[in-house]
């Protein structure tokens, strides 16, 4: 009997039905050691690359000039541009480490007066470009001539308290609540400057500090006006009416206004909160009275620094009336 092997349709060709033999481990080994797909703004051909280095050229161009070195500002230190305040720092009498200015300045009279200064003191003076100048003063208005000066001295709360009792006229502070603006601490010192109070009052912490900005706005005044920072704000106020200070807090919901109040023959401490939420709750409970400036009805608030120049105006147009009238 013949066997189906026999038969052509019977022979088997090739291999035997069933699992498939696979690579044999050759594919994975030809993978290794490549690693895991780089990102597409790695790979130079990929457009996403194109970008990256786009971004970093317009950051570059936008950071301006590498600065040299002996340019940076040390720690703490400060860099006032401008050529009135630069001088306000050198007749103040303020001791400054380096003198930085655009060589092209070095005939104007104002220039050649902190020029000479800095000779006299010893300060180092450094020529800079007028690129250098805008990175290092991120941007000012700095007019070609900056001085650096260390880190600004805070003075003791007791420091303000005893100016107060070597002047004629009772002690006068002005206190700020949280104003956390530069622009509004410089200028609040202006007006204290202006209205010969004893000096400044300020928390730690939610605060603006002196700077290089409180030193342009204040037009001078930090070198003539004593800043002291407190821990505690309502604690520094507790101890200034154990001294016999009459705190007076500003809001503009008060029913008393600031030209009515008969403060004249005491010391007094005017407190000024920040713009968007006025005095804190705690401020508030310790202050003595509460005031208002009289504006118009149309008009929400007023800037706190302007607020606190007009209370000032009116403590001392009250203290004037007062002595005429002793007279």
């Amino acid at each position: 009997m013949a066997g189906h092997f026999g038969r052509p349709g019977a022979v088997r060709k090739g291999r035997k039905k069933g699992t498939k033999v696979g690579s044999g481990g050759q594919r994975r080994r030809g993978l290794e050691g490549k690693g895991p797909t780089p990102k597409a703004e790695e790979r130079t051909y990929h457009p996403a690359y194109k970008k990256k280095v786009a971004r970093e050229a317009a950051a570059l161009k936008a950071a301006g000039p590498k600065l040299r070195g002996h340019l940076h500002t040390p720690e703490g230190y400060e860099l006032v541009g401008g050529r009135n305040p630069v001088v306000e720092i050198v007749a103040s009498g303020i001791p400054f480490s380096r003198v930085f200015v655009v060589g092209s300045l070095v005939n104007d009279d104002r220039v050649a007066t902190v020029l000479r200064a800095a000779t006299e003191s010893n300060a180092e003076l450094i020529e800079v470009t007028r690129q250098e100048l805008d990175t290092m003063t991120d941007g000012q208005v700095h007019q070609g001539i900056a001085v650096e000066i260390p880190p600004y001295e805070y003075v003791d709360l007791e420091e303000l308290v005893a100016r107060g009792r070597d002047h004629l006229e009772p002690g006068l502070i002005v206190a700020l609540d949280s104003v956390t603006d530069p622009h509004n601490l410089g200028a609040a010192m202006r007006s204290a400057s202006a209205f010969r109070a004893d000096g400044v009052l300020i928390p730690e912490r939610r605060s603006a500090g002196v700077n290089a900005t409180v030193w342009k706005v204040s037009a001078g005044a930090a070198a003539r006006v004593p800043v002291a920072r407190e821990t505690n704000l309502v604690r520094a106020l507790e101890e200034l009416k154990s001294e016999g200070y009459f705190v007076i807090g500003l809001a503009g919901e008060a029913s008393a206004t600031i030209d009515t109040l008969d403060m004249a023959d005491v010391p007094v401490v005017i407190v000024t909160g920040s713009e968007g939420n006025g005095l804190s709750r705690l401020v508030r409970d310790t202050c003595d009275a509460i005031a208002a400036i009289p504006i118009a009805s149309d008009m929400e608030s007023l800037n706190a620094a302007v607020a606190t120049g007009i209370a000032l105006y009116q403590f001392d147009v009250n203290r004037r009336n007062f002595h005429q009238k002793k007279a």
